[in-house]
């Protein structure tokens, strides 16, 4: 099974997963449907690009930062009206990307590199993190504490702001693609074939979570503790309501006319109860109940869809193919 478009079969390699196996447990049922009329607006914005954009964050409603392949990073400050493109000194392509309010950022990419910005991004340096795998996400809590996830069970974490990198021991070998923390001591980490590691000691160590299925996991988001959610490959989307012991399968299956299911990339909560995933050929879901019942929008872009932004009902920014960058807002009613 194909992993998705050309673009991550380069930067990730042809991933292998198996049929999807459904937890037996359900406390209610799934409800998907295709939106009569679309709830929500989208804007595209120029970003001045034709490379496939990967990461996307805003630090607030008017400072942003996008990445993307060949060392591109677009800065704006005026809330996505423009967008510049930033000089970083490196030609590795980025695919994550993290800023403090202080100016401080951080991007991660292929080749084990880690950036670390300055000036919200008019200055940028390398950062020792002594590996070649390629990275595909970081988390910060503040500017001091961090962690970056990669290729073949890469973890690297830092206390200092990335000065120095450590690598954390995960017994696995698998790819990563999303690291997530609520506090600097819990956090989780998923990745290919049905990986899903979580920590409580600030990643000291990491133990495994067994979601009953082989099914590839792009992306991880707890809204607190207990409530957290998983996307994936062929519409692979799990919910955990006890800290992950226990997943619910609640994956998507194709409403609208489509030859196989869409594989999900991003998924972000603002609250707990609306929540947006984005993905392959642009594919858009929504919810505004916490997830009980996801509706899916018309497909924002015919490009499959990296990166996602949520700040808030109305701030919510999507990348990815061909220099994408659209923002979505509520539809007027």
């Amino acid at each position: 099974m194909k992993v998705f478009d050309t673009n991550w079969r380069r930067f990730l390699g042809r991933l292998v997963v198996g049929s999807l196996a459904v937890l037996p447990i359900s406390l209610f049922s799934l409800d998907v449907h295709a939106a009569e009329s679309s709830r929500i607006t989208v804007a595209a914005s120029k970003s001045g690009v034709d490379s496939t954009l990967m990461g996307v964050f805003f630090r607030d409603v008017t400072h942003g930062w996008v990445v993307g392949e060949q060392g591109t990073l677009l800065r704006t400050t005026d809330g996505g009206k423009r967008w510049h493109k930033m000089a970083v000194g490196n030609t590795a392509s980025l695919n994550a990307v993290w800023f403090a309010d202080n100016g401080q950022g951080w991007l991660a990419g292929n080749r084990g590199t880690i950036l670390h910005c300055e000036k919200d991004g008019l200055v940028c340096k390398p950062q020792l993190s002594r590996t070649q795998a390629p990275l595909y996400n970081l988390f910060f809590l503040d500017t001091q504490i961090g962690w970056v996830v990669g290729a073949g069970g890469t973890i690297l974490r830092t206390h200092d702001g990335g000065q120095s990198w450590q690598e954390q021991v995960t017994g696995s070998n698998a790819a990563l693609y999303a690291v997530s923390f609520l506090t600097p001591q819990k956090g989780w980490v998923v990745g290919a074939v049905g990986t899903i590691l979580t920590t409580e000691d600030g990643g000291e160590t990491w133990s495994s979570l067994d979601a009953k299925t082989a099914a590839t996991f792009f992306d991880v988001h707890f809204t607190d503790t207990q409530n957290g959610w998983l996307v994936g490959n062929a519409g692979a989307l799990h919910q955990t309501i006890d800290g992950g012991h226990q997943w619910i399968d609640r994956t998507l299956s194709c409403v609208r006319s489509c030859a196989r299911p869409i594989d999900l990339l991003r998924i972000r909560f603002v609250g707990a109860k609306q929540a947006w995933i984005v993905g392959e050929r642009g594919a858009l879901f929504t919810t505004e109940d916490g997830g009980f019942h996801w509706s899916e929008e018309p497909p924002l872009t015919t490009g499959t869809l990296f990166g996602l932004s949520a700040l808030a009902a109305d701030h919510v920014w999507a990348v990815g193919e061909r220099g994408a960058i659209v923002r979505l807002t509520p539809a007027v009613r």
